[in-house]
């Protein structure tokens, strides 16, 4: 059975109950629902703990997908033993690095509503990430810094809509990127929306996010870097 991805619903779920179904040869193991987000589109998987019934717990390397993106596989750290098939865990994330992350990714679709040009790139880190669009243009780093905490500063709310295969098939132009179609053939794709009816933004997206711009916090353009003729790289970094 396809994993219960609870992140889906609620990005702020710090932990939950589990149970294992399936241990693979290489010590990952699937449980039958989870809190934690596998790697996808540019956002490193969550890490965290599995806490087992007699009190001890493992450690847990970054969330990848297995063979499709209805498999989440959680990764014992080096040195870990996993756990047994029918086994009861409890899940718990890295909330601080988690929440790091959620902010950036937020930061990174406030960055695409300021520079509205196709993305050929993206990486969400913790403390940096990345976004590359398709565009010759010269940009002040600052302006573009001043317009995206303008967003900020607002507070708009932001949620998540559910559309079909065939809404995104006949609104093809909601999709930002350049190079890469959000996945299909799962019956909904969750569209990111930023601002009441989505007066700001709304792209389709499965990573996490804050609730709010204003979650996002201090947030500036550390540098614009030009990668071709037409391509220019723009580095979000937190402020001090």
């Amino acid at each position: 059975m396809p994993v219960d991805a609870l992140y889906r619903e609620d990005f702020y779920l710090a932990g939950c109950d589990a149970v294992v179904t399936a241990v693979h040869d290489d010590g990952t193991f699937e449980t039958d629902r989870t809190c934690f987000y596998a790697t996808s589109g540019g956002q490193p998987g969550d890490t965290g703990i599995a806490r087992r019934a007699d009190g001890s717990s493992l450690s847990l390397d970054v969330t990848r997908h297995g063979e499709g993106k209805d498999v989440i596989l959680h990764v014992p750290a080096d040195g870990e033993a996993p756990p047994d098939a029918g086994e009861a865990v409890t899940l718990e994330l890295d909330w601080p690095r988690r929440l790091k992350l959620m902010r950036m990714h937020t930061a990174c679709h406030l960055l695409s509503v300021i520079c509205p040009y196709p993305i050929t790139g993206a990486s969400v880190g913790e403390d940096e990430s990345r976004v590359d669009f398709d565009m010759s243009e010269t940009v002040d780093k600052q302006a573009v810094s001043d317009k995206m905490m303008q967003l900020v500063t607002e507070g708009h709310p932001i949620y998540v809509q559910w559309i079909s295969d065939e809404d995104l098939a006949a609104n093809p132009d909601i999709v930002k990127s350049k190079n890469v179609r959000p996945p299909t053939g799962m019956g909904r794709i969750s569209l990111v929306c930023i601002g009441e009816d989505s007066s700001v933004d709304s792209q389709p997206c499965g990573g996490t996010h804050v609730r709010s711009t204003a979650d996002v916090g201090q947030i500036h353009i550390g540098k614009i870097e030009k990668k071709g003729r037409e391509n220019r790289r723009f580095r979000i970094r937190f402020s001090a």
